[in-house]
């Protein structure tokens, strides 16, 4: 069976920006099921997989969204002073990738630069894309969604910019 990656923060992991955690009560039953099913469970938070220690500064896209990030046209900047980290952003999205080689679904924290499969914080304004994580996962060929599909209602509440 493939292997299931999930946004650890979403499964209870206190791996956020702000080092809370945002339990998801629909992805962990989803989680639940798949795994009774006899998938390989995965959780992960590609920033501190990049090396950034958990609380650290929120951060967002700027210049494009996770797939200009990977071809090097668009950077991902901390929201407090606009300090770049790109770098340590990317190596966690490919640690985390390695995590599941062969992945077939990764339900991921919805908006985080670095999780959002759908829609992230662009230049300080929420728009359609992906973040870096999620961008690798979908050209990996992964089924990629976000919390907000077993929790409606849950954007209510993202915690900024870096959700993750």
């Amino acid at each position: 069976m493939n292997v299931v990656l999930v946004s650890a923060c979403l499964l209870g992991r206190a791996c956020r920006y702000d080092g809370a955690t945002i339990p998801s009560p629909g992805v962990q039953i989803e989680v639940a099921r798949l795994a009774q099913l006899g998938h390989p469970i995965v959780a992960v938070c590609p920033e501190e997989l990049g090396g950034l220690g958990t609380p650290r500064p929120a951060a967002q896209l700027a210049g494009g969204d996770g797939a200009a990030v990977l071809a090097g046209t668009a950077q991902v900047v901390r929201c407090s002073d606009g300090g770049d980290v790109t770098q340590p952003f990317v190596a966690g999205a490919r640690a985390a990738l390695a995590a599941g080689v062969e992945v077939d679904l990764a339900i991921l924290k919805a908006r985080s630069p670095s999780c959002g499969p759908r829609s992230v914080s662009i230049d300080g304004v929420i728009r359609p894309g992906a973040g870096v994580f999620a961008t690798l996962l979908q050209q990996a060929g992964a089924v990629v969604v976000d919390d907000e599909e077993f929790d409606p209602g849950s954007d209510l509440d993202d915690g900024g910019p870096a959700a993750s």
